[in-house]
């Protein structure tokens, strides 16, 4: 296994589960380093993908799993639903469709009126409303914790501070991977490299179907004077072309209320602020066709709009106001960031659903951002059953 996130460190206990013996391979110095580290902590419901689709089916499944698997191990996590609330009357048909989406899913939800979710949230602005009720907050970095106890306990050899350098078959069969201070010898290598993913597979012989493009998502939150205003999670109706929610309020477990993220290229794959740059990870995002061809699909204006928002707390904070008008400038501050690890095909359209390839004896999780942390046991199912295959 490589990878030490939320995916790989499930699909490494669903494998011992079925008597594999397993090595997690983590270049960093603990867990849950990066996106399963820095991300809003939600349990998705599954409503806003595509009905049939891995991320719909798994979502879905994950969202029940993900919340039994917390609850019996001692991990934090509430089952508090969710609005996704329409702010104006040309949002009335998306939000529609999100509620048939809802409802082909699986989903529970249903179409309330502007007076019935100021029931829900006091303070919010809409003319309708969709309420989803098995959204849910949760401790992700503390579901890897437990994790790691299961693994630990099962035998598995967990390396922290261990990158992937070298891959190549074994003279007799499998797989061998180069450390640096070792070459292992294993049957069969997973990728769950998430954001180094796309490399993985170059460096295991594969020609991937897409490449890894960086985008962060900044984060404020609400002074605590403020956290009032929000009881739960308010998240405004999502532009169907694109992969991201938009600028949401989420209450956390600790009561806190984050704000964001919003969704700005990052110059760096692990760059979780605009003075992180990497020339290597620019140069090959410049050099990727794909790149040009999204830019000049999204660039202006949404792209600006994005970058403007990033550099400008009031523009972050009118965007929340548009969910919770009493939300002004000064009351929010900044909390962090997160980068996603969006593949992008050669065309310059998004990778919208999950991508899983496979070679002999290799398996690679090519595209797993939001919802994998809350489809993370049914993605190590489904990439275990590929192992055995």
């Amino acid at each position: 296994m490589i990878g030490g996130g939320i995916v790989g460190l499930a699909v490494a206990r669903e494998l011992t589960g079925r008597g594999c013996r397993v090595t997690v391979l983590e270049k960093e110095d603990r867990w849950a380093a990066h996106q399963t580290g820095h991300n809003s902590n939600v349990v998705h419901a599954g409503l806003y993908y595509k009905p049939g689709s891995l991320k719909a089916r798994m979502a879905v499944a994950g969202n029940a799993s993900i919340v039994e698997f917390a609850r019996a191990h001692g991990v934090p996590v509430e089952v508090c639903g969710k609005l996704v609330v329409a702010t104006g009357e040309a949002e009335l048909p998306a939000l529609g469709e999100l509620a048939r989406r809802a409802e082909a899913n699986g989903v529970p939800a249903k179409l309330v009126t502007a007076a019935e979710a100021r029931e829900y949230e006091p303070e919010v602005a809409c003319v309708r409303a969709l309420r989803v009720e098995t959204t849910g907050i949760i401790d992700f970095p503390a579901v890897c914790g437990a994790l790691v106890r299961l693994l630990t306990e099962a035998g598995a050899d967990l390396r922290l501070k261990t990158p992937a350098l070298g891959i190549r078959p074994g003279a007799r069969g499998g797989v061998e991977v180069a450390t640096g201070g070792e070459v292992l010898r294993a049957d069969a290598l997973v990728n769950c490299a998430g954001l180094q993913s796309d490399r993985i597979a170059r460096l295991a012989g594969l020609v991937p179907r897409a490449r890894i493009v960086p985008f962060r998502g900044e984060y404020y939150e609400l002074r605590p004077e403020r956290r009032h205003l929000v009881r739960g999670l308010i998240y405004p109706v999502p532009d169907p072309a694109l992969p991201f929610l938009g600028v949401h309020l989420t209450r956390m477990l600790d009561g806190s209320v984050h704000a964001g993220p919003n969704a700005v290229l990052a110059l760096r794959r692990e760059g979780y602020r605009w003075a992180d740059v990497s020339a290597r990870d620019v140069a090959e995002v410049v050099r990727f066709p794909g790149t040009w061809r999204l830019a000049r699909r999204y660039a202006v204006p949404t792209g600006l709009a994005e970058v403007r928002r990033s550099l400008s707390r009031r523009r972050f904070a009118a965007s929340l106001a548009r969910l919770v008008p009493a939300i002004g400038p000064d009351d929010i501050v900044r909390h962090g960031s997160g980068v996603r690890a969006q593949a992008l095909r050669p065309d310059g359209s998004l990778v919208d659903d999950f991508l899983i390839e496979t070679a002999p004896g290799q398996v690679h999780v090519l595209n797993a951002p939001s919802p994998a942390a809350t489809s993370a046991l049914e993605i190590a199912r489904y990439v275990a059953d590929q192992v055995h295959d």
